[in-house]
């Protein structure tokens, strides 16, 4: 029992935070916020330590594993999600946002991607993606006096619904050309070799159909963009960042752990999902004006590259570098997140009260105004850009590699060429930051805490570029002790 009680307690934290919101009030939202901080600090800690355990531990009926993988990335979602709140206090403060609802929202959808990751039974994976949508869903609407949010919240909603009954239906053609809905019984029934093709891939369709909705791929992208601009800063930040990662470890329960015999015809569907992402992805940002659906458009394109590490494990029905190809996507998702941080740490750090730092122009001549911020905003770019010697440099290289190792060299050059396309729009607000006049000279105000922990944001992105080695190692590891690459494809 004691791999649950990092899950518990940030369950325990929602319990606590919820009485202390209803019972005592306005007055009491400070506390809900340092309780949700300190329960995500403490429980991130506690995953970190639990990922080095190689064991396996199944609970309440197999339905629920912890396992290396697992705890590497919940730690990896909550340590997100407590940077995430520093970043948005005073964002949220200014607009009357700062609530309880903010926060509990935040770690109901939290738990749902613990869920998510840790989920080993269909029916756990979708109650945890409906545990985090849903809660998503009313995080980006809590600004009900602006249109905008509302109109995303709609957009999301309506479209998440879509994706989850194409899921359901995914699940439903799984279940009965198997028989069960437990991943391991699944694996080892579509091995035996003794299913109905047709079936199985009708329902393979389906769940790639989901996986790829909940990821932003192309062509299921349409709600990343709209979202991203509509919403609150501070809201993007929570949609945009840990659920991504989340995404991907849910993807690999379902394709990898689950349909890792039906390799060949998944990844045949990721080839297409991947190269759509990079190409729209990438052109489509180069025209974009506003700073965060550029981002959007910039999340599509590096969740292509994290689908080049998932479909870069199986060659010629043969495991051998699995491994290796999907620890790189691990290690991608987990750096994507660490720059999505900063970058929407900086965006947060310039808003004001009635203003929203949304713009190209609005970083103009930031190097004027706050040399460190700017650099920290150059470091994210860089990353994002894959420019060395930032740590998006290294895990770019590394999925290339894996998916040149998988005899895709087509789809690695692809792949270079978009990158390119993407530099511009990264290196043309390095540029605004650095060569043109500012238009705002308001003082950037901060409390200490988040300018701190942005300036460690930039260091991480920095250090991790120079020594990816450990990162990358444990998530060698972790993939390594959990998959199962020596079952017969």
């Amino acid at each position: 029992m004691n791999a649950l009680l990092p899950d518990a307690l940030v369950m325990l934290a929602v319990v606590v935070a919820w009485l202390n919101d209803t019972f005592v009030g306005q007055a009491g939202r400070r506390t809900t916020y340092f309780i949700a901080l300190l329960a995500t600090i403490v429980a991130g800690i506690w995953f970190a330590v639990n990922a080095f355990d190689p064991h396996t531990y199944y609970f309440f009926s197999r339905m629920y594993v912890v396992d290396a993988f697992a705890s590497a990335m919940k730690a990896v979602v909550s340590l997100g999600y407590a940077v995430s709140i520093v970043y948005s206090r005073r964002y949220l403060e200014d607009r009357d946002l700062f609530r309880g609802e903010f926060f509990l929202l935040g770690m109901f959808a939290l738990l749902g991607q613990f869920v998510m990751i840790s989920g080993n039974n269909f029916l756990t994976l979708y109650l945890g993606l409906e545990l985090m949508s849903l809660s998503l869903y009313a995080v980006i609407a809590l600004r009900r006096d602006v249109t905008s949010s509302t109109e995303a919240a709609m957009k999301y909603y309506v479209l998440g619904a879509l994706a989850s009954g194409f899921l359901l239906y995914g699940i439903s053609m799984l279940y009965g050309a198997t028989g069960s809905l437990e991943l391991d019984d699944v694996l080892h029934a579509v091995a035996s070799g003794q299913i109905n093709d047709v079936v199985l891939l009708f329902g393979v369709v389906f769940v790639v159909a989901g996986v790829a909705f909940k990821m932003g791929a192309v062509p299921f992208h349409m709600w990343v963009p709209d979202v991203y601009q509509g919403a609150p800063t501070a809201m993007t930040l929570l949609t945009g960042g840990g659920p991504k990662v989340a995404a991907f470890a849910w993807a690999v329960r379902f394709l990898v752990m689950g349909l890792l015999p039906l390799a060949a015809d998944w990844q045949e569907m990721l080839i297409i999902l991947a190269a759509l992402s990079m190409i729209v992805g990438n052109i489509t940002g180069l025209v974009q004006r506003n700073v965060k659906r550029m981002l959007a458009y910039s999340a599509i394109s590096n969740m292509g590259f994290v689908l080049l590490g998932l479909l870069a494990g199986i060659v010629d029905g043969k495991a051998s570098g699995a491994a290796s190809a999907y620890s790189s996507a691990m290690f991608y998702s987990i750096v994507y997140l660490i720059t999505t941080l900063g970058s929407f740490g900086v965006i947060m750090l310039l808003a004001r009260r009635d203003f929203e730092a949304e713009t190209l122009d609005d970083f103009k001549g930031l190097n004027q105004r706050s040399p460190v911020f700017a650099f920290v905003m150059m470091l994210m770019m860089f990353s994002l850009a894959g420019i060395p010697p930032t740590v998006g440099f290294y895990s770019k290289l590394a999925v290339l590699e894996a998916t040149m190792n998988a005899g895709l060299t087509w789809l690695a050059v692809l792949a270079v060429i978009t990158s390119l396309f993407g530099a511009f729009y990264y290196l043309r607000i390095v540029k605004l930051m650095y060569f043109d006049a500012p238009l705002d000279t308001t003082p950037i105000r901060g409390d200490a805490c988040n300018r701190a922990l942005l300036a460690l944001n930039g260091v991480a992105v920095l250090i991790l570029g120079i020594i990816p080695g450990p990162l990358m190692t444990l998530c060698l590891q972790a993939v390594a002790h959990t998959l199962p690459f020596t079952l017969p494809l």
